[in-house]
């Protein structure tokens, strides 16, 4: 069976869900929907329309999955519980502080009308968040790190953006090199989140905008710049489309650990990710946990879900069998 799939956001997540899509074998793209003018907003499939946001409810029974592409800041707090009532869901909420609460209140929306909800999809929350479960559970007598970058985040991009007088910006996270080594090296030193990473932020402000209260605002956002050193670099809008189109990141998840009877061997085991486009790599990924919400919800389960939830044969289109014999 093809499980029809629906976009809420066209933006760059949106479009790498899209081109995803293109590349599986038991999905298709059944609708986008969008808050701008639906006549405005130009798709690569063929055959398949862009509807209002509006009229979203109105084909809750044509599509199986709802995959969410809006932002952390403050569309997917809104947007999952309200969306998982309709449909089963799938977003990329990634502000850590706050999964917690935001599970609680998609598995409220998702139980009470029987879907499926999977939240903070992706690489980190994600595939990330599995790999620190993997080695903690395997090297209990050890430490996990986590680096991220260089690359974009999009998530601290559209937080910047939504700043009052933000007219566009990217914004990079950076490794501290000489702290990556010493994690690496075997080593398992005490670091700060400020000593981990550094982070870079390209402003485009609009006209006559308070270029220090942009910058304060944003070095001060808690959850976000707050805890790093931050650099603001105001910008025009020809240098940011010059430089900064592209959306690269990739990064590390490093356990250092100890096993023998007085621990006297060393075991680090290194994750690694390095994404030419962060947007369509973190699509892929929401893909494939929506094929695993479908099949959950065809056996009768609701509520919300993690990546810690769902055994990873729900993610593949093969079948067990078949993953038993080419990747076991």
């Amino acid at each position: 069976m093809t499980i029809k799939v629906g976009i809420l956001g066209y933006g760059n997540l949106g479009k790498g869900v899209e081109c995803a899509i293109k590349h599986t074998s038991d999905m298709e793209l059944a609708a986008v929907f969008t808050r701008r003018n639906p006549e405005t907003v130009q798709i690569l499939t063929e055959g398949v329309k862009v509807y209002s946001v509006e009229e979203i409810t109105s084909m809750k029974d044509q599509i199986d999955v709802l995959i969410l592409c809006g932002g952390s800041a403050t569309d997917l707090p809104v947007q999952t519980p309200e969306m998982a009532k309709y449909f089963n869901v799938i977003d990329s909420f990634d502000t850590h502080a706050h999964i917690p609460e935001h599970f609680d209140t998609v598995d409220q929306a998702a139980k009470e009308h029987g879907h499926i909800s999977v939240i903070s999809v992706g690489w980190d929350p994600g595939l990330f968040s599995l790999n620190r479960l993997y080695a903690s559970a395997i090297l209990p007598a050890g430490e996990n790190y986590t680096f991220w970058g260089k690359g974009v985040s999009q998530g601290h991009s559209d937080a910047i953006r939504r700043i009052e007088g933000v007219k566009d910006a990217r914004q990079y996270t950076i490794p501290v090199e000489s702290a990556l080594e010493a994690v690496r090296s075997g080593s398992t030193p005490e670091l700060t989140t400020r000593e981990k990473h550094t982070r870079e932020c390209f402003v485009v402000a609009e006209e006559g905008a308070d270029l220090k209260k942009i910058e304060e605002t944003i070095v001060t956002m808690p959850n976000y710049f707050a805890d790093y050193d931050t650099t603001v670099h105001f910008i025009s809008e020809e240098e940011l489309k010059r430089d900064h189109a592209g959306l690269p990141h990739g990064g590390f998840v490093i356990r250092t650990g100890t096993t023998g009877w007085n621990d006297e061997n060393t075991h680090v085991m290194e994750y690694s990710l390095k994404l030419d486009s962060n947007a369509e790599f973190t699509s892929s990924v929401l893909i494939a946990y929506a094929r695993a919400a479908y099949r959950l919800n065809q056996e009768g389960q609701t509520g919300c879900k993690t990546v810690f939830d769902i055994a990873p044969a729900y993610l593949s289109p093969e079948t067990g069998a078949e993953l038993r014999k080419h990747l076991l």
